[in-house]
C-alpha cells in the first residue's frame, strides 16, 4: 500500500484527513506544524501526538520530500537544486539571499507549455504538472535544510519570502497551486505573509480572477511586450489573452491583493522590445490605467533563442522614459547566472510531451532592428534589489 504524502494537504486537508480517523481538529494543527515548522518526518518525533495516533500514521501515511539530484552554489550566495520528481523528469529551485530576506524561487511544472520566446524553460517543452505536496517539497527542503546550514536561532526563518517564478505556468497547475499557497500562508506552517509570497503569470486572466477570489497574494505579470503584434510573438498566450483583457483582469484583481500595484515583468531584448518607442508605448498603456511597477530584467542568453541582450545604455534609457512617466521602474539585479538559476535560466530535466523542438523549427524567426551593439554588456548599472519586501 502506498504511504499518504502529508505534504500534499494544506491545514484543512489535513483536517479532513484526520478526521476520517476518528482525530479531532487539534490534532492535525499539532501534526501540521511539526511538519511545517519544525520540519520532522519521523513519527516518533512528535511527542505531543497520542500514541496511538502516532502508530496510526506509521501505517498509513509519510512525509516524503523530493531527492536532491544536485546542488550548485553561485560565487554571489545563491543556491539551485536540482529535484527529482520521478518519470525521468527534475525540476528546479533557486534560493536567493540578501542582507534583509531570503527568496525562495520555486517551480511549478515540470517544464512550460507557454513557450516563450526567450525563456530556456519553454524551449525544454511540458511534461506534467505538479502535486501540491511536489511544490511545498521544495520550500519544505530548503527551509529546514538552510536552517541547520546557517545554524539559524530556534523561531529564525531562513526563507522569508516565495516566487512562484521557477519552472512553469503556475496558473496552469492552479488546483495543485491553491493548497501549496495555503501552506506558505498558514500561521501553523511557514506563517508567510501575502505581500511576502508572488505568483508569476504570463497572462492566465480567467485563473487570475479565480486566484483573486480564492487567495489573493502579490501578483506578477510576464509582460514584455506593449503592443499585441510583438507580444503575440514573444509570448504566444498573448493570442487567446491580449493585453486590453490583461489589462482589465489586473485591474480586477487588485480589488483583493495585498499590495495596491501589480509589477510588470519585462525582459530586455536587445532591438526587439528595448527602443524608447516601446517605453513610450508602455508609458500609453499603463499610465492612468493599472497601478502598477516594472521590473526590467536582463536577457540571459541561451544558444537556442536566438537572442541577445540589451546593452546597458538601452537598458537606462528605457527605464528613463518609464521614471520620467512616474512609474516605478527597476532593473533586476542578475543573480545566480553563473550557475543557469537566472531568470528564464532555469530548464531541469523535462520528459517532453508537446514537440516543442519541433514546433520550435518551423516557429518564424523574429525581426530583430539594428539597434545599437551588445558590446557593453548585459548587465545595467545602478542596479536596484526588486524582490518583494
Amino acid at each position: 500500500m502506498d504511504l499518504e504524502n502529508l505534504l500534499e494537504f494544506d491545514l484543512d486537508g489535513l483536517t479532513a484527513y484526520c478526521e476520517q480517523r476518528g482525530e479531532k481538529r487539534f490534532r492535525a494543527v499539532q501534526l501540521f506544524r511539526w511538519i511545517h515548522q519544525k520540519g520532522a518526518r519521523d513519527f516518533d518525533q512528535m511527542s505531543d501526538l497520542a500514541k496511538s495516533l502516532r502508530d496510526k500514521l506509521r501505517e498509513v501515511a509519510a512525509v516524503r520530500d523530493l531527492p536532491v539530484i544536485s546542488e550548485q552554489a553561485s560565487s554571489d550566495g545563491t543556491i539551485k537544486w536540482l529535484f527529482d520528481v520521478g518519470g525521468g523528469d527534475a525540476i528546479e529551485s533557486v534560493f536567493i539571499p540578501e542582507d534583509d530576506r531570503g527568496t525562495l524561487c520555486v517551480s511549478s511544472q515540470a517544464g512550460c507549455a507557454v513557450g516563450c520566446r526567450f525563456c530556456s524553460t519553454g524551449h525544454q517543452g511540458f511534461s506534467r504538472n505538479l502535486t501540491t505536496s511536489e511544490i511545498i517539497a521544495q520550500l519544505w527542503f530548503a527551509e529546514h535544510h538552510l536552517r541547520q546550514r546557517l545554524k539559524l536561532p530556534p523561531g529564525q526563518r531562513a526563507i522569508t519570502n516565495v516566487v512562484m517564478m521557477g519552472m512553469g505556468e503556475p496558473l496552469q497547475n492552479y488546483a495543485a497551486l491553491v493548497p501549496a499557497l495555503r501552506v506558505m500562508l498558514s500561521d501553523h506552517a511557514y506563517g508567510l505573509s501575502r505581500r511576502r509570497v508572488t505568483v508569476s503569470t504570463s497572462g492566465m486572466v480567467p485563473m487570475m480572477d479565480r486566484l483573486r477570489d480564492d487567495c489573493p497574494v502579490a501578483l506578477a505579470v510576464s509582460l514584455h511586450a506593449p503592443n499585441d503584434l510583438l507580444r503575440d510573438d514573444l509570448v504566444p498566450l498573448n493570442k487567446k489573452y491580449p493585453i486590453s483583457e490583461l489589462m482589465a483582469a489586473c485591474n480586477r484583481y487588485l480589488e483583493k491583493a495585498p499590495r495596491d500595484f501589480v509589477t510588470f515583468e519585462y525582459c530586455m531584448l536587445e532591438g526587439v522590445n528595448d527602443t524608447v518607442a516601446h517605453a513610450q508605448q508602455l508609458v500609453a498603456l499603463v499610465r492612468n490605467r493599472v497601478p502598477c511597477k516594472f521590473n526590467l530584467i536582463p536577457f540571459n542568453p541561451f544558444p537556442q533563442s536566438g537572442l541577445r541582450c540589451s546593452p546597458r545604455p538601452a537598458v537606462q534609457a528605457f527605464a528613463n522614459v518609464l521614471q520620467e512617466a512616474g512609474i516605478v521602474t527597476t532593473i533586476r539585479k542578475t543573480r545566480g547566472d553563473d550557475i543557469d538559476a537566472a531568470c528564464g535560466q532555469l530548464a531541469g530535466e523535462v520528459q517532453d510531451r508537446t514537440s516543442v523542438k519541433q514546433r520550435i523549427l518551423v516557429r518564424a524567426p523574429i525581426t530583430i532592428s539594428p539597434v545599437g551593439s551588445s558590446a557593453g554588456g548585459c548587465e545595467p548599472p545602478h542596479l536596484t534589489k526588486d524582490l518583494p519586501t
